[in-house]
């Protein structure tokens, strides 16, 4: 019988289950600043092992800021993997040990915009690239949001670049269906926040 044919039961909620799998023997790869790439042979059942190879992430934080008109703040950036500058929202990595993921996120809005929020709330969880990553990326909607005085922290690298725009909402999730807007987090984070005002 199918799963499709089965007499109807309760369903369970939709939900990820954690499960991981035995690890027979694990070597790291490579050593980087962001990630690191490790080998693993897992075991997957009693007669099934194989081996993967993925990248160890410390994890992240981003922030879907929401102004009192309902507009987005948006950046755009030059990501060189991607050979393109793409339009995201606040993000950086949780790379300082014990950090409390709100205080990151509010450290990442101010870097990446100058500005602060009075309210945090998660939107959305997100694993990027889970075939190939451990990374995890929580997500919050900020509010109540204000410009801040002029700081020292100088932009580098990708940063030193960086275009803030604010975009309705309802525009930012067109744009994300579209395909015009193609950074994973952003695209999440906008129909999440889309959804939730519906």
């Amino acid at each position: 019988m199918t799963e499709a044919s089965a007499p109807a039961q309760p369903a369970a909620p939709l939900q990820d289950a954690p499960g991981r799998r035995p690890v027979a023997r694990s070597t790291t790869v490579f050593e980087g600043a962001i990630f690191d790439v490790v080998r693993e042979d897992v075991d997957f059942t009693a007669q099934v092992r194989f081996t993967r190879e993925y990248l160890r992430h410390s994890g992240a934080v981003a922030v879907l800021a929401l102004d009192e008109d309902e507009n987005v703040l948006m950046i755009r950036q030059y990501r060189h993997p991607a050979g393109a500058e793409l339009w995201e929202i606040p993000a950086g990595l949780l790379d300082v040990a014990g950090e409390d993921p709100v205080a990151a996120a509010a450290r990442e809005l101010a870097e990446e915009t100058g500005h602060a929020a009075s309210a945090y709330e998660p939107l959305v969880t997100l694993r990027p690239s889970p075939g190939c990553s451990d990374e995890t990326i929580e997500v919050f909607l900020a509010t109540g949001l204000h410009a801040q005085a002029e700081d020292d922290y100088e932009r580098t690298d990708e940063e030193a670049g960086i275009l803030l725009r604010r975009v309705p909402l309802a525009e930012a999730a067109t744009a994300a269906l579209s395909g015009r807007i193609t950074n994973a987090t952003a695209v999440a984070a906008i129909l999440a926040a889309r959804a939730r005002r519906a």
